[in-house]
């Protein structure tokens, strides 16, 4: 599990733009832990019992609480981890519609699936909530992973558990007002500042009934060694080293541009998204040379300043682990083409920072760069592109640049990863399903697969008429 990040018996947040104080929150007591837990339980019976209308209704009304606390919200999750305010706005946004995309599509995806049984027997497929739910959640999108993780849980009939970063726990009460505010049963979505060992001992109580996580390799092992100790499932999403192929043929300014806002959108803090760049041998020279020219463009500066494209990173050691990251890579041969160095003065601010003839082995391609840094390498042709591609322990997303999209889908056949993106870069919505393989985790949010990720598929089995009154 992650480092808590904080100090004594508190957890601590502190602005990223400015390194000063914000608040200091203290850990739950075991007492107050408890209670919180049974009123979860409570809350859980009343909203599994409840009918798919009234859950609709209470999703309808969260998305209007959100909108309309937007910009508190999003000045909130700037102050918290540094993302900018216009980035900020659009993540609340982004919440809100997927709301009301679920409480539009998710009753239908829910329902009762009846079963051709071939024989007498009639049959239905019916999606039960599996109990309370605990989501232990990362800082870089404060609002959008809770609720994406939350929102299908919720609507099957489950309550929530957040288990928030540390240096975002303004955004984790914000989330529990809101869900409070737009009518929920008092209790069904709670948030625990807890450290680790907390963290393993609600997995192993029976007041959980499964577990989903977005963050570290390391973390994602230890929540499922206890989940699995505990039999129960369990959903990991664990980042990514992301390839971003573009090919000969491609046209390259578009790949640039898309590369560029790929790789640097939220300081580049972002799971899914761009982060080894394989350059096929005849346009990698240009490729770089506009890479880096748009790069160098980029204002890095005040979150809150709406003209900053490039803010602070969440927090001074994690700009420390990625300088390292660079440091490491120079000195194994790659080549340093802009940024690579930390700034005087206040804030977690690391400059956009590009490296080129990168290579395996390299820090910046065997791991995951979590900030502002773009690794470049060439590929001979088509098939050592793949080969770089799938040289990685992560496989959350791929994007492939061509002008010949039936190629781009059969090498997406050949590249070990969750999702593939075909001349456009990597993001998640809400109609298609999220998730990795291999070092990237397993399980799917989002889309009819997130809504039933945690449901018991019961079957359902008759000799008489179906619940649904289709013959079978």
């Amino acid at each position: 599990m992650e480092s808590d990040h904080s100090e004594s018996h508190c957890a601590v947040t502190r602005n990223p733009a400015t390194g000063g104080l914000i608040a200091s929150h203290p850990f739950s007591t075991p007492q107050e832990v408890r209670r919180s837990l049974d009123r979860n339980a409570a809350a859980f019976q009343e909203w599994r019992a409840s009918p798919m209308g009234a859950r609709v209704a209470a999703y309808r009304r969260l998305s209007s609480v959100l909108r309309g606390r937007s910009e508190t919200l999003a000045t909130l999750i700037t102050a918290e981890m540094g993302k900018t305010i216009a980035a900020a706005r659009a993540e609340i946004e982004k919440c809100a519609a997927t709301i009301d995309w679920i409480a539009d599509n998710g009753p239908a995806f829910l329902a009762d699936e009846p079963v051709r049984t071939g024989g007498r027997n009639q049959a239905y497929v019916s999606f039960r909530p599996l109990g309370p739910i605990l989501g232990v959640m990362p800082w870089n999108f404060p609002f959008w992973q809770v609720i994406r993780a939350a929102a299908p849980i919720m609507l099957s009939g489950n309550a929530f558990v957040l288990k928030h970063a540390p240096n975002v726990l303004g955004s984790a009460t914000a989330l529990v007002e809101a869900f409070d505010a737009a009518g929920f049963p008092d209790g069904l979505f709670i948030s625990l500042n807890v450290d680790n060992e907390t963290v393993a001992r609600l997995i192993e109580s029976p007041s959980i009934a499964a577990v989903t996580l977005t963050g570290s390799q390391r973390a994602g092992s230890a929540v499922a060694a206890v989940a699995g100790k505990a039999l129960k499932k369990s959903l990991l999403e664990l980042g990514g080293s992301d390839p971003f192929i573009v090919l000969a043929d491609a046209d390259i300014d578009l790949a640039v541009a898309a590369g560029i806002e790929a790789r640097f959108q939220n300081a580049g803090q972002v799971c899914l998204a761009a982060k080894r760049f394989i350059l096929e041998k005849p346009i990698a020279e240009a490729f770089t040379a506009k890479f880096v020219a748009a790069a160098s463009r980029l204002r890095v500066g005040d979150p809150m300043d709406s003209t900053t494209d490039v803010g602070p990173m969440a927090r001074s050691d994690l700009r420390g682990e990625l300088h390292r990251q660079v440091l490491r890579s120079v000195a194994a041969g790659a080549r340093l083409l802009l940024g690579g160095h930390i700034g005087e003065g206040p804030g977690n601010y690391y400059p956009p920072t590009v490296l080129s003839e990168v290579t395996p082995g390299m820090a910046v391609f065997d791991e995951e760069t979590f900030g502002p840094v773009a690794a470049l390498g060439i590929a001979d042709d088509l098939e050592h592109a793949i080969h770089l591609a799938n040289a990685s322990a992560y496989g959350l997303s791929a994007n492939v640049w061509t002008a010949d999209a039936d190629l781009a889908r059969q090498l997406g056949h050949r590249i070990e990863t969750g999702g593939l993106f075909i001349n456009s870069f990597s993001a998640t919505n809400v109609r298609i399903p999220v998730g990795g393989v291999k070092g990237s985790g397993y399980g799917r949010e989002l889309s009819h697969f997130g809504l039933r990720e945690f449901t018991n598929a019961q079957a359902v089995c008759s000799a008489g008429p179906t619940r649904t009154g289709v013959p079978l």
